[in-house]
C-alpha cells in the first residue's frame, strides 16, 4: 500500500496531510509548539493516534515515538560522513538511506523490506511516497518518516 505525504505550504509548524492511493485523507500531522520538535498524528477524523517528539540535550538528533503516553521506540540520527544514517529501537527495524537523503529502505530483523520511502522533487512543499508492506505498520512507517524528516530538517 501507499501513503502520500505532503507538508502543508501555510502552516507556522510542521503540519502535513497524509493520503492514500486512492486520495482519500490517512492521517492529519499537526506541529505542535514545544521545544524540539512535536508532531500529533491524528486520523482522518481528528481523533489522536500517536506523536512524534524530539529528545533534547543529545548530540544528534533523536526522538521518541509515542502511542498514547507509550513510548515504542526512538529514532536516533548517527554521526557519518558521506549519507544519513539512522539507528532504529522500534521491533528491530533497520532503515538505510542513499547518499542524498531523499530515499530510504526500513527492514525488518531478518532483513525483509518493511517500507520504502522516496521524496518527491520539484514541490513547493516537502512531498513523501511511502510504499508500505503490511497496512498494520502504517502508523509506526509514518512516525518514523516524520522523525526522519524532522531530523534532516535539523540539519539544515
Amino acid at each position: 500500500m501507499k501513503l502520500l505525504i505532503k507538508q502543508r505550504f501555510f502552516s507556522w509548524l510542521d503540519s502535513y496531510d497524509v493520503y492514500r492511493e486512492d486520495e482519500t485523507t490517512a492521517f492529519r500531522v499537526e506541529g505542535k509548539l514545544a521545544w524540539g520538535h512535536k508532531l500529533e498524528i491524528q486520523d482522518s477524523q481528528g481523533r489522536p493516534l500517536g506523536t512524534v517528539r524530539e529528545e533534547l540535550f543529545t548530540f544528534l538528533p533523536r526522538f521518541a515515538l509515542y502511542v498514547g503516553d507509550n513510548c515504542i521506540g526512538c529514532v536516533r540520527k548517527e554521526f557519518s560522513f558521506f549519507k544519513p544514517v539512522y539507528s532504529l529501537d522500534v521491533q528491530g527495524w533497520t532503515v538505510e538511506g542513499d547518499w542524498l537523503g531523499w530515499d530510504y529502505r526500513v527492514l525488518d530483523g531478518q532483513g525483509r523490506m518493511v517500507m520504502q520511502l522516496s521524496k518527491e522533487l520539484f514541490h513547493w512543499t516537502d512531498t513523501y511516497v511511502l510504499d508500505i508492506v503490511h497496512e498494520r505498520d502504517e502508523l509506526l512507517c509514518l512516525m518514523v518518516v516524520l522523525a526522519i524528516d524532522a531530523a534532516n530538517c535539523s540539519n539544515r
